[in-house]
């Protein structure tokens, strides 16, 4: 393991920072417990002369513990449910998934 991934443990482990999560899996029904970082940032979107706001909800989950994200798996964070959509992106060296999510 490198230092950098055992930093990144260390992150997801702290409560302060990370929330727990259920992912359920839309394939197998597998339920796995993960730590996920919510972020909502707004996205902008041009369509001719206009440009729209619209909210959006994402995560970073390691991939140590959600090792196969796909479209479709259901994400609990609390009590709001939310569908992965769009491809999971992995970040340079390949320890954390950027998941967008709408909701159920």
């Amino acid at each position: 393991m490198t230092v950098f991934a055992a930093a990144m443990d260390r992150i997801f482990a702290n409560p302060s920072m990370a929330v727990a999560a259920l992912w359920i899996s839309s394939t197998t029904s597998e339920e796995r417990p993960i730590h996920v970082f919510r972020r909502a940032p707004d996205r902008i979107t041009e369509f001719g002369a206009g440009r729209f706001v619209s909210d959006t909800t994402m995560v970073d989950v390691r991939v140590s513990d959600l090792p196969d994200p796909r479209t479709g798996d259901l994400i609990v964070i609390g009590a709001d449910s939310y569908t992965v959509q769009g491809e999971p992106v992995r970040d340079r060296e390949r320890l954390v998934w950027t998941i967008d999510l709408r909701p159920a």
